[in-house]
């Protein structure tokens, strides 16, 4: 069958693997039918990540049950599913508290398409097929009438940036949130949504890509366009805010505009070891500075919620839509988020 691998930085070929067989009664293969680019594709992609090639790549990702073990209940072949990118069993004591980025079950961020992290390969969304172990647990029920292309990012960066605003929001609700863009190019927007999907009074976007602030203010957003650097001074305090800039130049804005007692959030780690924090601003307002990875699993549920009522439409963010075939060239356009879909 045909899989989408990452060879080299900005090399990525179609590659003939074998098809996908059980490991466990549990198992289920799944046909993907839509996928959408994670931010972190693009970073893979491009070479940012420095993760060594060649390995399989494509993980936000929608499909159809082909086949299902003996063991497997909830889910049927023909019904349409969200694979979360996580590998979660579902029953350990981690995936029972609802930390199912941190399954048990499985060695450490076992993930589609990103096999250098785990050591493990799990094959990715952008192929012919895809072995989901723990089918019962991991397959979500795609719900009717909502579209392949706004379903498929719900398997990681439209639950992670509910995540980022959902508890902060329950905590205060109707509080104002700034965000800072950049190299999250879709994770920042799904933020924007998700916070006044929550009943956000506003949402200040920052960021100085043109496209970006469009986007940001389509959804609802205000946005400003501001190029930062070490010393760019606040455009207000926020008892909330989020970097999704990647640069470390955007952390300390974002720090620099969250209120005393306030909560910063930064949406990635960062592809150096070490990186600099303004930890003097921090302690003198005494700020908390949280970040982590999503809980991809556990979260979706709340994401599908909001979409069936209406308040969530992560499609409004795609800003490219391209087939499967086109995708090796696709994956690298610097737009803030493509769907790619089985022609």
């Amino acid at each position: 069958m045909r899989q989408l691998t990452y060879v080299s930085p900005r090399v990525l070929e179609w590659r003939d693997v074998p098809e996908p067989r059980f490991k466990q009664d549990g198992d289920a293969v799944v046909r993907p039918m839509a996928v959408t680019r994670c931010d972190l594709d693009l970073f893979i992609a491009s070479g940012a990540v420095g993760l060594p090639g060649p390995f399989a790549i494509g993980h936000e990702t929608l499909g159809e049950v082909v086949e299902v073990g003996e063991c497997v209940r909830n889910v049927r072949p023909g019904e349409h599913v969200i694979v979360p990118f996580q590998i979660s069993c579902g029953a350990c004591g981690r995936c029972r508290a609802g930390f199912t980025g941190l399954c048990e079950a499985v060695p450490y961020r076992s993930s589609y398409g990103m096999a250098p992290l785990s050591g493990v390969d799990y094959g990715c969304g952008l192929s012919d097929l895809l072995r989901v172990p723990f089918a019962d647990h991991m397959l979500v029920h795609a719900p009717a009438g909502l579209e392949p292309e706004a379903l498929a990012g719900v398997a990681d960066n439209v639950t992670a940036a509910l995540a980022f605003v959902a508890e902060p929001l329950r905590l205060r609700p109707g509080s104002p949130i700034l965000v800072v863009g950049g190299q999250g190019k879709g994770v920042g927007l799904h933020i924007v949504q998700c916070a006044l999907a929550l009943g956000a009074d506003r949402v200040v976007y920052v960021d100085q890509d043109r496209g970006s602030l469009a986007l940001a203010e389509r959804v609802g957003g205000e946005p400003v366009e501001l190029a930062l650097d070490p010393e760019t001074p606040p455009i207000g305090q926020f008892p909330f805010t989020i970097d999704a800039s990647g640069y470390v130049e955007g952390l300390a804005f974002a720090i620099r505009c969250t209120d005393h007692e306030g909560l910063c959030q930064r949406t990635y780690g960062d592809f150096k070891p070490a990186t600099d924090v303004p930890l003097r601003d921090m302690y003198a307002r005494n700020i908390t500075l949280k970040l982590g990875r999503v809980h991809a699993r556990a979260h979706m549920p709340a994401a599908l919620d909001l979409m069936q009522r209406g308040r969530l439409h992560p499609e409004d963010v795609i800003t490219r839509r391209a087939s499967f075939d086109d995708a090796a060239e696709a994956m690298l356009d610097p737009t803030n988020k493509v769907v790619f879909t089985r022609s």
